[in-house]
């Protein structure tokens, strides 16, 4: 019989009603409160982070390649097709997908209302597997059909519609810049919205084709590539890999950059749940540290006798660690259960709401990233037991004469 762990449970399992038994209830409260806290805020910061990612990598591929030039506006220089980059592209290391796009400033104009607009042009290469989660009304527009000139079917923003008082299966004109000016009547087919006021202000998804015949290119000819990579934590090395196969006359765009603001205040949120985390874990850890002397000088007496018997400092030093780890046990597991299931509940449920203008998403998202929980309670695991081991020095100063005349 391990003797240490038969004590502990004596300890452990004190009077209904005692003080000891409301301070331990009240250290694994502290403990499964914590922990559900930390399991919540990982698996919320994880979701948003994820869940705005996926909307700029809608528009905003991880790396964007387009002709080095100078023109500081949304008409682009051809880049051509037959490269090695675009026909090699699944060689390249890191990278997933590549599209051709390309861009057109235009002007959408009702009877009443107008809006300026850049009409990004896709092809049959183009991946709607992302967008799909921002359409809220109709369809994607088919591109890439045999018909002429391009498809006329348009994908609007929300944003779009409203001002323009449109929906979908209208038709409305759409104006094109130029000495004369050139107008094409699209019909909307599709509304997005993604709650990126930039985005969702300016960007319409049309035909390449339609922005090809504008500007007089052929059909080898596009605006730029949009390239996706395997590991979005690597990108860094991808982008070297296509900077590597890349002609000099290119230009190479991470998506980090063209984003900078939104990549930099996601980052500010790592750096606060670092600090969230040092808090919460700083106070279960006194917590715990609290409830233990409790129990310990409680425990005084007790300490005195087994010291008189012949118990060593470590064997009694371990008894009350013991005790300690059997709280924290029933704190992860609470904590765990608590954590989970509101995590659980606001993914299928979506029962708190966010405001779009301000968090660019209307619901609080949760992602589930298992590694993480595992490492929240490992870690908590070991350094409660760490604060435990180091709190039970005081027992080495503990006499066995004065302990038991402390019984008195």
């Amino acid at each position: 019989m391990n003797v240490p762990v038969f004590l502990a449970r004596k300890v452990r399992h004190a009077p209904e009603g005692s003080f000891s038994a409301t301070v331990t209830r009240v250290g694994i409260a502290s403990i499964a409160l914590g922990l559900a806290i930390l399991i919540i805020a990982f698996a919320v910061l994880f979701g948003y982070k994820r869940a705005i990612e996926q909307k700029i990598f809608q528009f905003g591929a991880h790396l964007q390649v387009s002709k080095f030039t100078n023109n500081a506006s949304y008409e682009q220089t051809a880049l051509p097709l037959n490269t090695k980059l675009y026909l090699d592209s699944t060689r390249t290391l890191g990278v997933r997908h590549i599209q051709a796009v390309a861009l057109k400033a235009g002007i959408l104009k009702t009877s009443e209302e107008l809006t300026g607009v850049i009409l990004k042009g896709v092809g049959r290469d183009y991946d709607w597997n992302l967008f799909r989660g921002s359409l809220i009304a109709g369809k994607v527009p088919i591109v890439g059909a045999d018909t002429g000139s391009g498809s006329t079917e348009l994908l609007l923003s929300q944003l779009m519609a409203n001002q323009l008082n449109v929906t979908v299966g209208e038709s409305i004109p759409l104006y094109f810049l130029g000495n004369p000016p050139r107008a094409r009547k699209m019909t909307v087919v599709g509304i997005y919205e993604t709650g990126l006021e930039e985005v969702d202000k300016t960007i319409a998804l049309g035909d390449i084709r339609l922005v090809q015949r504008l500007n007089h290119w052929g059909p080898d000819s596009v605006g730029s590539y949009e390239i996706f990579v395997n590991d979005f934590d690597q990108l860094k090395s991808a982008a070297d890999n296509v900077f590597a196969v890349m002609t000099p006359n290119m230009r190479l765009t991470r998506v980090t950059d063209q984003y900078r603001p939104l990549f930099d205040w996601m980052l500010l949120l790592d750096r606060n749940m670092v600090i969230l985390l040092t808090l919460i874990t700083f106070v279960a850890s006194f917590n715990m540290v609290s409830v233990l002397l409790v129990l310990m000088m409680e425990r005084t007496p007790m300490i005195g006798l087994l010291k008189a018997l012949g118990g060593t400092n470590s064997f009694i030093r371990r008894m009350f660690v013991f005790v300690g780890m059997n709280m924290v046990g029933w704190g992860l597991l609470i904590g765990n259960v608590v954590g989970l299931s509101v995590c659980f509940v606001q993914e299928r449920f979506k029962l708190i709401p966010l405001d779009p203008k301000n968090y660019f998403i209307s619901y609080v998202p949760i992602a589930w990233d298992w590694p993480t929980i595992l490492a929240l309670n490992v870690a908590t695991l070991v350094l409660i037991g760490l604060v435990l081991w180091l709190s039970t020095i005081i027992i080495n100063r503990i006499q066995p004469i004065k302990a038991l005349a402390f019984k008195k």
